[in-house]
């Protein structure tokens, strides 16, 4: 695997090293090692599967408060998205900025987001599939968001064109 932090300090892209040969390709795509050697610490306890149906859907910004923080490692397993991060941490050099990577079956490139981010993403193909591994439970007690059109933070989205697909709780919540 390869690993290049992005400008929001902790946040990785991380590209996968495939080999291949006649039967196809083979990628590792998670190793506790190889994220310890570049000083990231996760422990992965649960796993989720989102299926999008349709190119716009918006998901997020979704987040977890203290003290249910939850470190992500999102990939594409079909299909393509813009994935997008914001740094929530009060204390960071970069709080409240956001960074955009797409996130594709072919490019096979993953986002590690550290605690205290909030992650989102557009489709940008119909039948899109978003694996996410967290090192955190799911918490509903502790579940927030920001709007993915707060002015606050300014996110550039991928031509939306339409009116986005979203869900209602996504769509309101309360700007910054």
């Amino acid at each position: 695997m390869k690993f290049t932090e992005l400008p929001l300090k902790g946040a990785c892209l991380i590209e996968l090293e495939e080999f291949k040969d006649e039967r196809g390709t083979f990628a590792r795509q998670f190793c506790k090692h190889e994220f310890q050697k570049i000083g990231i610490e996760i422990d992965l306890c649960q796993c989720n599967i989102s299926k999008n149906f349709k190119k716009n859907t918006i998901r997020g910004l979704h987040y977890q408060k203290a003290p249910f923080l939850e470190p992500k490692i999102v990939s594409c397993l079909q299909g393509s998205f813009y994935d997008v991060i914001v740094d929530l941490r009060p204390g960071s050099s970069t709080y409240l900025q956001w960074q955009g990577v797409e996130l594709s079956e072919s490019n096979g490139k993953m986002l590690y987001l550290p605690p205290n981010f909030a992650h989102g993403f557009q489709t940008l193909q119909d039948n899109t599939t978003v694996y996410y591994q967290l090192g955190e439970f799911f918490q509903p007690n502790c579940y927030a968001g920001l709007r993915y059109n707060d002015p606050k933070i300014g996110i550039t989205w991928k031509d939306l064109g339409t009116t986005p697909i979203m869900n209602e709780r996504d769509k309101n919540y309360e700007l910054l």
